[in-house]
């Protein structure tokens, strides 16, 4: 029995796989550092999944459909509907609008109302007074596939996972039953439990591995595991290395967008002939100007080496479709600003 393709036909995919006429779904990665490869999860997988959100979440309820279903991100809203016998209703196709999510929404049934979504969805929404009132009215909003980035509305649940783990398995930094979460020497994230993946079509599966004799995935993501709450630092190849110290661009970037007027950023590495890396900042301005690099020191709690040198506004920060930084593009352009700067 076959897996049946999200790109075929992601809820049809879904469909087949919890009757029981395939195995399970492949889906594919987001791509973000390389070709998309496609991760085979069980219909068990699927099951384990979409259960433990309803439990975590507090009971069934029906789902917005505002993600593509060729993705787990969409495909899991199928089957957690699917799961907890709620009703789907899918916002218009096309461009995602705040006015497009009202329509949709104020056409759902009563009863508990749940959404996925990602960063830029969300940011569109609040800055909307209609998507914002039509955000407001959901039990649930699942914020994933990226960082936030921003202060999130009191019904949203920050979800942590990836395609290999049937998407979120970790809400608010705590994992869901039965998902397991630590990390190696190294700091890099690991996962285990019933929603991992059974591996990948190609056949390469060297990032599922056997830790006291239970099969984990080895992210890679760094982060830091205290027992009962995971933190994610961000990815392993996005660490800036500036004086032979490390930084996490996330933890930089958490704290300019407490900087008052600033609403977007991001924080990459760029060359320097010294301190090998030096930390460089892309920031969106709320009004004109920003904070010179002086003036951040007394507002940054980040340690001295983690403190940007360079500062560029810009109108937006570089994203991918999904909603996630995209850091190389981003890099390319503070990089060739930091070497023009005067």
């Amino acid at each position: 029995m076959d897996y049946a393709r999200l790109v075929d036909a992601g809820a049809d995919a879904i469909d087949h796989a919890l009757a029981g006429r395939a195995r399970g779904v492949a889906a594919r990665t987001s791509g973000s550092t390389g070709e998309p490869r496609e991760v085979l999860l069980s219909a068990d997988a699927v099951v384990a999944s979409a259960r433990a959100t309803l439990e975590r979440l507090g009971g069934a309820g029906h789902w917005l459909l505002a993600l593509p279903t060729d993705r787990i991100a969409g495909a899991m809203v199928v089957a957690r509907a699917r799961v907890g016998g709620g009703a789907v209703v899918e916002t218009a196709a096309g461009r995602f609008t705040p006015e497009g999510f009202a329509a949709a929404a104020s056409r759902m049934p009563q009863g508990r109302r749940y959404v996925s979504l990602v960063p830029t969805q969300v940011r569109r929404l609040l800055a909307s007074p209609e998507g914002s009132e039509a955000l407001a009215r959901f039990d649930a909003v699942l914020v994933g596939g990226a960082p936030p980035g921003m202060a999130l509305p009191s019904n949203a649940v920050e979800t942590y996972g990836m395609t290999e783990t049937c998407g979120g398995c970790v809400y608010d930094g705590a994992p869901l039953s039965a998902v397991g979460a630590t990390t190696d020497a190294q700091g890099r994230i690991l996962l285990a439990g019933p929603t991992l993946a059974d591996g990948y079509a190609d056949g390469d599966d060297g990032a599922f591995v056997e830790r006291d004799g239970e099969r984990w995935f080895l992210t890679s993501d760094l982060g830091a595991w205290d027992g009962s709450r995971l933190a994610v630092h961000g990815r392993a190849d996005d660490v800036i290395i500036s004086g032979g110290l490390n930084v996490h661009p996330a933890a930089v970037e958490r704290a300019l967008l407490t900087v008052p007027g600033i609403v977007d950023a991001v924080v990459v590495g760029v060359p320097d002939a010294e301190w090998g890396e030096r930390v460089a900042a892309l920031v969106v301005s709320a009004s004109e100007g920003v904070p010179d690099v002086d003036a951040l020191r007394g507002m940054l709690d980040v340690p001295g080496h983690a403190m940007p040198r360079f500062i560029l506004a810009r109108d937006a920060v570089p994203r991918t479709d999904a909603g996630k930084i995209d850091r190389s593009t981003a890099r390319a352009i503070v990089a060739r600003a930091a070497e023009e700067a005067p």
